[in-house]
């Protein structure tokens, strides 16, 4: 059974989720809309990971006899000045939910919470790919730069991205599935 103050903190990170997945598939309407493909397929895989995340922790809150609460989000920006603005507000997002993985990973080793402190750690070591792949994409988009033929470029870059991410996803299903 979960403590009161954790199950707050879990309910509290579902909806900093659920907001992630809904801002993700915002930039990726508007990349759909500015025709950049490889930048929207990116963003809405984005939102179905955000959400599978949400998920994993209602599915554990229900799992130790708490109750998840389903949250609404706000409305998230519908128009961006440019892709590497969107890059820039993204990164600065990852970084938020960081924070406040390792807000609930203080807290639930401070409640002496074994379950969720293993729960969380993927989460961590999530945390710290998403951070990764966002400043590689920041590189990436300031060695490009800023020139007439930059959102090309980035576009395809990001469309590489998620090709590898989707493969690689694909692979560890096929793994999966054989030890099943």
């Amino acid at each position: 059974m979960l403590k009161e103050n954790i199950q707050e903190a879990l309910n509290a990170q579902i909806r900093l989720e659920a907001q992630s997945s809904a801002t993700y598939l915002s930039m990726a309407s508007w990349c759909d809309k500015e025709g950049l493909r490889g930048s929207a397929a990116f963003f809405y895989a984005q939102s179905d990971e955000e959400r599978m995340h949400m998920l994993r922790i209602i599915h554990y809150i229900n799992d130790m006899d708490g109750y998840a609460i389903i949250p609404s989000v706000d409305k998230p920006a519908s128009d961006f000045e440019s892709i590497q603005s969107i890059f820039h507000s993204v990164y600065e997002q990852e970084k938020a939910v960081t924070e406040s993985i390792n807000k609930l990973m203080s807290l639930s080793q401070e409640g002496h919470d074994h379950a969720t402190t293993v729960f969380l750690q993927w989460y961590v070591a999530e945390q710290r790919e998403e951070e990764a792949m966002i400043r590689e994409i920041l590189d990436k988009i300031r060695l490009i730069g800023s020139g007439a033929q930059s959102l090309y470029y980035i576009d395809k870059e990001l469309e590489r991205i998620n090709k590898a991410r989707m493969a690689a996803a694909s692979a560890t299903d096929s793994t999966d599935e054989s030890k099943a």
